[in-house]
């Protein structure tokens, strides 16, 4: 089958090189030239990993090309797929449909009959029928509108993407119902399930599955300040109560707090949503909060394990993005935690194996390290954000040989305390007990 994807950000480009992957004709459009020749010369404008060999596999075969003309892109498409950036706005924090919507107007002018139009983007409840009233003002008939939102870990995107949980299609009409199964017929080999739905059903699922997972997340960081507050170990409740196959081990981690491109803004579009509907989400309303205020407090923890003091102290960070194995910086909480630190008077240093280019554009006054034992060097704290797996085996001895201070101030409890004192390190972890 013949597809456009109409965006080569992290989902349209992942998505567009799986099909093609699957034996699909695949164009991905795009309007900023530098991406798409970047990508005609191998040059991946996200880091993902295994895309680039993925990418260059079957642009070799002739499978996935790219293009700035939306007009060639969908000539003869059976199926274009939208997955255009869908921020957050500012001030309500609705999803902002700007592209999505563009993208729609453009491509009604190309368009032929027959020819099936899919939401890839996280988009609000309700966006499919804008969609349709778009097309059907600009003159398009014959054509439907789907939506398939994708659920895709960032570090794990192609995996993810090849072995799915389920595929969600939302969908009002046969054509179209029929046109996806086409599409992930390859899948069905992986008894990957299916889910048939109505199209605000669909758009729905997304904005519901990334909310409870955001609850998850917030759940355990609050269990981890009793734990502190009641000399209990966060880790052991979290196996505890995540052996419990109701319940599972999943995103039970106890961190400084999620971040990325998407719980954060999906969790706001779908209290918005919810607040144009008259409905109040409480639980998501609060889990938003809890964030937040989780991810502003990381910086107060460095002070309190140098006595309350940050002026003038240099402080060692590790890890930059949101999660390991991505370059997104997309709300990551190295954010709030270099923001906070750089306010009360610190010095920063840091390092992450990929985030760096992107961590320039955002930071001011940040020494970006070569690697974690230059950045620790002189410093009075070091503090694990991102758990990268090559920081999972640091030589804590020569850490603490590079460093002015003793302070590890672990935010991710990627070491116990025990390992870090026999290196001769003060261990600070995330409830891990009062002696944390």
């Amino acid at each position: 089958m013949k597809i456009a994807m109409i965006g080569t950000g992290y989902v349209g480009l992942v998505s567009g090189a799986c099909f093609a992957d699957f034996g699909h004709d695949v164009c991905c459009i795009d309007k900023d030239k530098a991406k798409i020749d970047g990508l005609h010369a191998g040059k991946m404008p996200i880091w993902e990993p295994g895309l680039e060999a993925l990418v260059k596999a079957n642009a070799t075969r002739g499978r996935l090309t790219f293009t700035t003309d939306l007009a060639a892109g969908v000539d003869g498409a059976q199926a274009v797929f939208i997955a255009v950036g869908t921020p957050a706005r500012r001030g309500d924090g609705h999803a902002d449909l700007t592209y999505v919507f563009d993208a729609v107007r453009e491509l009604s002018r190309h368009i032929k009959p027959g020819t099936v139009v899919v939401t890839k983007s996280t988009v609000p409840v309700g966006t499919g029928d804008k969609i349709e009233a778009i097309l059907a003002e600009e003159g398009v008939t014959g054509v439907s509108v789907a939506s398939n939102p994708e659920f895709l870990r960032e570090g794990a995107a192609i995996a993810d993407f090849k072995h799915p949980d389920r595929i969600v299609v939302g969908a009002e009409d046969e054509d179209a119902r029929e046109a996806l199964k086409e599409i992930y017929r390859p899948l069905f080999l992986n008894r990957a399930p299916i889910l048939m739905t109505g199209r605000r059903t669909a758009e729905l699922t997304k904005y519901a599955a990334n909310a409870f997972l955001a609850v998850k997340i917030s759940f355990i960081n609050e269990i981890a300040n009793l734990c502190e507050a009641v000399d209990a170990d966060v880790q052991d409740v979290a196996r505890g109560i995540g052996l419990d196959n109701r319940i599972g081990p999943k995103f039970l981690h106890a961190g400084p707090g999620y971040g990325g491109s998407c719980f954060p803004k999906d969790t706001l579009a779908l209290l918005q949503t919810a607040h144009l509907a008259g409905v109040d989400q409480r639980i998501v309303r609060t889990t938003v909060a809890v964030n937040d205020e989780r991810k502003a407090a990381m910086a107060a923890r460095v002070a309190d394990a140098l006595g309350g003091d940050l002026a003038g102290k240099k402080i060692a960070v590790l890890g930059l993005a949101f999660k390991p194995n991505t370059d997104d910086m997309r709300d990551a909480p190295s954010i709030s935690l270099i923001e906070g630190l750089q306010r009360a008077g610190a010095r920063v240093s840091a390092f992450d194996p990929v985030a760096v280019e992107q961590a320039e554009a955002i930071f001011t006054n940040v020494d970006f390290a070569a690697d974690a034992y230059a950045a620790a060097s002189d410093a009075d704290a070091l503090v694990i954000v991102t758990e990268w797996d090559e920081f999972r085996a640091l030589d804590l001895g020569r850490l603490a040989k590079a460093m002015k201070g003793s302070a590890l101030v672990d935010l991710r409890n990627v070491y116990d305390r025990a390992e870090a004192e026999r290196a001769g390190l003060v261990y600070r972890g995330i409830g891990r007990g009062k002696l944390d």
